[in-house]
């Protein structure tokens, strides 16, 4: 293996720099030794997230990270970091950015929810215009605002290697979000983008227009995250002429919206001619009965693309739910749906209940599971869904399991993307 263990590495460069090892990081090394004992010569992910709760974390500093990039330059082994929920800050940006023109062989990063502001933001998007290898980077939740924002869609101008950007929770502005939707009509690598909860003012819904116009020209996206972005029904409209003549898109996330019921009779239309599409979320928003029969109705006779539908919480009662059932029947495609949260009666809980006795839906593939009090049926929350570890990883079992994360099993961006 290496000529210094990491770990003895990483102590050598505390005591030269007057500095404490820190035991959560010794270890995190030593187990990174390991691996490269046994023989591991290549795609070795370190994971040193600050919210794990089964061993005593001590979360890393700026100047933490910045002794944990001095031991990582030269080794060749690692292919992934993941550094999230730490408090790095734009000290650590910086540093993470010297990582990235140095080792070049990291293809993830994940700095999500680590106290970087826009110059941590600016330095890591200029390191990205030189660097050739990382596919994957996630820097949701640091604020790196509207102006952190235009230095990564200025960088998309120049990086051809990156296949998916999450920028979710950054607090990006109006112009920002404008500027990505201008980039990624040349830009021929980014595969998935999230751009959720902007800071948006006004009710133009501006955003959705210029979105809307970036996928009539763009043939490359597969994945695109557009939650909290304040999409009434006219926005809805936008995207949805869009996709009428996008051939690319499979993941389409609006969820936490204003969409009603009318906004669904665009969807309903355009899933009738639109045969790429196979994951949408929905969840969050009031399409009501009348909006879950118009997708009932183009799910039954039209569309036999789409793989994976949530209405979660959009107040649809007895009616509506039925309707995506019976919908069910008829349309075997669509083998995912999520259903948590609206006005459940004696009808939905049956005919939830005959489709995963009758082996039509499985129960990793739904956020129900039927049981049965005094003769009566009803219907329990499971944990699954499209996203359920967006945010946090369990702390036993697989965080990365088809059942809680079937958004991104379905449309895979790459490999581990």
């Amino acid at each position: 293996w290496e000529k210094f263990l990491e770990s003895e590495q990483y102590s050598n460069f505390c005591s030269e720099n007057f500095r404490k090892t820190k035991p959560f990081i010794s270890s995190i090394l030593q187990e990174m030794d390991e691996e490269i004992k046994k023989g591991k010569k290549e795609g070795i992910l370190l994971n040193i997230a600050g919210n794990n709760h089964l061993v005593p974390v001590e979360r890393l500093t700026g100047e933490d990270f910045w002794l944990v990039s001095k031991v990582l330059q030269n080794q060749s082994s690692i292919s992934g970091m993941d550094v999230r929920y730490n408090t790095i800050g734009d000290t650590g940006a910086y540093y993470a950015a010297k990582l990235l023109q140095k080792q070049p062989c990291i293809t993830y990063l994940n700095l999500m929810f680590n106290d970087i502001g826009p110059e941590g933001g600016e330095s890591i998007a200029k390191a990205l215009h030189k660097n050739k290898t990382l596919k994957y980077l996630r820097m949701t939740g640091n604020k790196i605002e509207n102006k952190g924002g235009m230095f990564f869609a200025s960088m998309l101008q120049i990086n051809s290697s990156l296949e998916k950007l999450d920028l979710g929770d950054c607090d990006l502005g109006m112009q920002s979000v404008i500027a990505f939707a201008t980039v990624l009509t040349q830009n021929q690598a980014i595969k998935g983008i999230n751009l959720n909860r902007p800071i948006l003012y006004g009710e133009e819904e501006e955003s959705t227009v210029h979105i809307g116009h970036m996928l009539k020209e763009n043939h490359v996206l597969l994945e695109l995250h557009m939650c909290k972005h304040g999409i009434r029904n006219y926005g809805i409209q936008q995207l949805c002429d869009a996709l009428y003549l996008n051939s690319s898109l499979r993941y389409l996330d609006v969820s936490c919206n204003k969409i009603t019921r009318d906004g669904m009779v665009y969807l309903a239309d355009v899933l009738k001619s639109n045969t790429t599409l196979e994951v949408i979320d929905l969840s969050f928003n009031r399409i009501e009965n009348t909006g879950a029969n118009y997708l009932s109705e183009t799910l039954t006779s039209h569309n036999r693309s789409l793989k994976a539908l949530s209405v979660v919480s959009n107040k649809i009662e007895g009616e509506g739910l039925v309707a995506l059932s019976k919908s069910m029947k008829i349309n075997l495609t669509l083998s995912n749906i999520y259903i948590w949260g609206n006005k459940f009666d004696k009808a939905t809980c049956m005919a939830f209940s005959d489709l995963m006795q009758s082996g039509r839906l499985q129960p990793d593939n739904t956020d129900v599971e039927p049981y049965v009090v005094d003769g009566h049926v009803y219907l329990a929350e499971v944990s699954n869904g499209l996203k359920k570890h967006y945010y946090w990883t369990p702390s036993y079992g697989d965080a990365y399991a088809p059942s809680s994360s079937a958004g991104f099993a379905l449309v895979p961006v790459g490999q581990h993307l």
